[in-house]
């Protein structure tokens, strides 16, 4: 264990190697500074066990933390629930020694944090007896350790729910409004203040303490005392710290490439800029290039970000949904980092729980430091039911979580902003040390439902008066599947105006976010020769067609339409941007910026004539398919193709990899019911699939921005013109397209 923890302080960060197989370390005074500081931790720790009268403190210590992990265990098996999809009782059945496995690794990582409490609950006991001159008692030592567990479990929760409710909200089978009560009686100068008390009584008990073994002359007391608490301090500090930033870069080695780094907030929509909550991206919109019309062709994380990174549409690359086979997995893609790494360019990917197929895929990046694939039955089962999950999740949403729980502090939901963005910029202050060029890219998953951000963020727009279920996050939503499943009810079981407020608040502290690294930038030096690009993998919509969510309609804007914008320090900025671009523009317009070449096969076109000339008509096709329904989808015609439910369609192939998969002969049936929308210029064509052939929709975007009036039937030439270039698409995908007459114009009174 030790070694183990010696190997993680060196490294920094655990993360796995792609593509030229390079490593990119911390620097030499951190490392050192951090093998120092486990060195110290570990020779505290057995300095204050060896001078510790064992036979005496162990036995109560043990038996309190025994009973704490017993009765949490216990409690989570009678109420035991799991994150994930819910599958077919013969594909849970195969993983149920896996299953025990998990639970009992967690059980004893429970009985390892109640153990450290209950010592430290003990040791007060201890020096209690030596100030007071009482005999030892093995009852009181026992009920000490209790208190102690008790007392860090209930500080921790008080402290997680002020800084971080979601990681409760996610975690617990109880409603949020049972916790307002303490939410509200708390307070950063509250916790501060406590926190303060605390350590001066610890303080004042450890000085009485050492002033009676000092006259007793006991040194054997005096080192177990202060080693012990050195090893406390120590470990505490270790796994809350979080990694330094570098003031600034003493000199910086010439480069004739420029450095590019990407930043992306998963489900942030276009329309979130010039509102007043995004200042730094809204700068950046007015000293770059914000194009304010771009689209992606599928708005699900996976496919999106192939596409992103490809250059490619869906058709091309093959990811058509979240739930990647290992084959496709598997499978390299020649992406950006490949096309950068001609030139020498370093590249790395990091992120939090969303960003997962970042590593899933293979885009060929330097380093990465992402969690692993959040749709794998393995993973899921590894986290654990509800109770359990949240006592874990208390101590170790931290440093140490991710170094040896990494399922527990990666969970699905639970924001891990103000821990990705100090790692992020802290890589990017590193990578701008070497010579090599480097492309950096950083996705959070700020904006994600459901909506649960840190401190203040979560309560800047919220009306302090709301009392309902979403007061901390979305309701009812505790992991990603639960995000799919939710998104058929309808608009009256959501309190809208809340959860709107919340997405306000998600969306601000990307935003200052993306500020911390502009200021990182302009610190180190790195400002003048870094290109920045702002993306997202989908956008979010909250009922403007009937439906939550994204990817579930190809009619609404909300969801396929995401922000862009690009600042390039060499040239000067174009400001706003109204022309119909795609994300699939994104790699081939930073390849050409960066002076590489990427292959025949990209089918996205360089913007970089439009940062020059912004009046230019390049007359760009968008595409865009919606993903895999879950759920019946609200609003969705009766005649509307359809297939089987999630139970029906879901499997694990590999037994050892867990991977979730759909099954192969259900493919090309959800092919054939996904909506399809193409738009050029003003126009917008929506395809939807249906028993007898395809119904389309026609919407003018310049008079009816959103897209509620069918006009498919005064302009049936431009339908026909559109329909020709959609069928290309659908060819791809092997569809028949039944020729003109399988078209049917929709009406609107036909649409109500």
């Amino acid at each position: 264990a030790l070694g183990e923890i010696h190997a993680g302080l060196a490294s920094l960060m655990d993360h796995r190697q792609r593509g030229r197989g390079s490593r990119i370390c911390i620097g030499d005074n951190t490392s050192r500074r951090l093998q120092i500081l486990g060195f110290s931790t570990a020779v505290f720790g057995l300095l204050a066990f060896l001078n510790l009268p064992a036979t005496q403190t162990a036995p109560p210590v043990l038996a309190a933390a025994a009973l704490a992990s017993v009765v949490l265990a216990a409690r989570s098996a009678l109420h035991f629930s799991r994150t994930g999809p819910r599958l077919r009782q013969e594909i849970l059945s195969r993983y149920r020694y896996y299953t025990f496995y998990a639970f009992t690794r967690l059980s004893l990582f429970a009985f390892a944090i109640a153990l450290l409490a209950g010592a430290a609950g003990a040791a007060v006991y201890a020096q209690l007896n030596v100030v007071l001159g009482k005999p030892w008692s093995h009852t009181l030592a026992f009920l000490a350790a209790l208190a102690a567990i008790a007392l860090a479990t209930g500080w921790r929760l008080a402290v997680k729910l002020l800084d971080n409710p979601g990681l409760v909200v996610t975690s617990t089978h109880y409603r949020p409004s049972r916790f307002y009560v303490l939410w509200r009686a708390l307070s950063p100068v509250r916790l501060q203040t406590l926190r303060t008390i605390g350590l001066a009584a610890l303080l004042l008990l450890a000085g009485l303490v050492t002033r009676r073994l000092a006259l007793d002359n006991d040194p054997g007391g005096l080192v177990a005392l202060w080693s012990g608490g050195l090893f406390y301090l120590c470990l505490v500090r270790w796994a809350e710290s979080r990694p330094e930033v570098a003031a600034k870069t003493a000199s910086l080695p010439p480069r004739k490439h420029p450095n590019i780094i990407m930043l992306g907030s998963d489900t942030l929509r276009a329309d979130i800029l010039g509102r007043g909550l995004t200042p730094h991206l809204d700068k950046l919109a007015r000293q770059g290039t914000w194009f304010s019309q771009c689209y992606v062709p599928c708005a699900r994380t996976a496919p999106s970000l192939a596409s992103i990174f490809t250059g490619q549409w869906p058709t091309s690359h093959g990811i058509r949904d979240n739930f990647v086979s290992d084959d496709d997995a598997n499978r390299p893609l020649n992406a950006l980092p490949g096309w950068l790494g001609s030139l020498g360019y370093r590249s790395a990917a990091i992120s939090d729980w969303c960003g997962a197929d970042l590593g899933k895929l293979d885009f060929g990046f330097d380093l990465l430091d992402v969690p692993e694939d959040q749709w794998n039955l393995k993973y899921l089962i590894r986290q654990g039911p509800k109770d359990l999950r949240l006592f874990l999740s208390l101590f170790l949403h931290n440093r140490a979580g991710r170094l040896f729980l990494p399922e527990i502090y990666y969970q699905g939901g639970v924001p891990l902003t103000e821990q990705l963005g100090p790692r992020a910029r802290r890589l990017a202050a590193r990578l701008g040390e070497s010579s090599e060029p480097f492309l950096l890219n950083v996705f959070y998953s700020t904006t994600h439902p459901p909506f649960a951000s840190e401190w203040p963020w979560y309560t800047r727009y919220a009306d302090p008066a709301y009392a309902g279920e979403s007061k901390f996050a979305m309701a009812r939503l505790t992991d990603p599947m639960d995000v799919l499943r939710r998104q058929g009810e309808p608009r009256e079981e959501f309190d809208l105006e809340q959860i709107l407020h919340l997405y306000d608040g998600c969306a601000a502290q990307f935003d200052h976010e993306v500020g911390l690294m502009l200021e990182q930038l302009e610190r180190s030096g790195l400002a003048d020769n870094t290109i920045l690009a702002i993306y997202s993998d989908h956008g979010m919509e909250f009922f403007e067609h009937d439906t939550w969510g994204q990817g579930n309609s190809a009619v609404g804007e909300a969801s396929p339409r995401v922000p862009l914008i690009l600042r390039d320090p060499r040239r000067g900025g174009c400001g706003r941007v109204d022309q119909v671009v795609r994300s699939i523009d994104l790699a081939p317009t930073l390849a050409e910026l960066a002076g590489a070449s990427h292959p025949d096969k990209v089918e996205g076109t360089s913007l970089v004539p439009l940062l020059s000339n912004p009046s230019l008509d390049l007359d760009l096709p968008a595409y865009n398919e919606t993903g895999l329904w879950l759920t019946a989808m609200p609003g969705q015609a009766p005649e509307h193709l359809r297939y089987p439910d999630l139970l029906e369609l879901m499997d694990v192939p590999d037994l050892a990899s867990g991977t979730l998969a759909l099954k192969e002969e259900y493919r090309q049936v959800i092919l054939a019911a996904k909506d399809r929308m193409l738009r050029i210029g003003p126009w917008k064509l929506v395809c939807q699939p249906t028993r007898s052939g395809h119904r389309v929709l026609l919407f003018d975007l310049e008079k009816d921005p959103a897209c509620s009036h069918d006009v498919a039937a005064e302009h049936p030439d431009v339908v026909e013109r559109l329909w020709r270039i959609l069928q290309n698409w659908l060819k791809a995908d092997g569809l028949p397209t039944g020729g003109d007459d399988a078209i049917e114009p929709q009406t609107e009174s036909a649409q109500a």
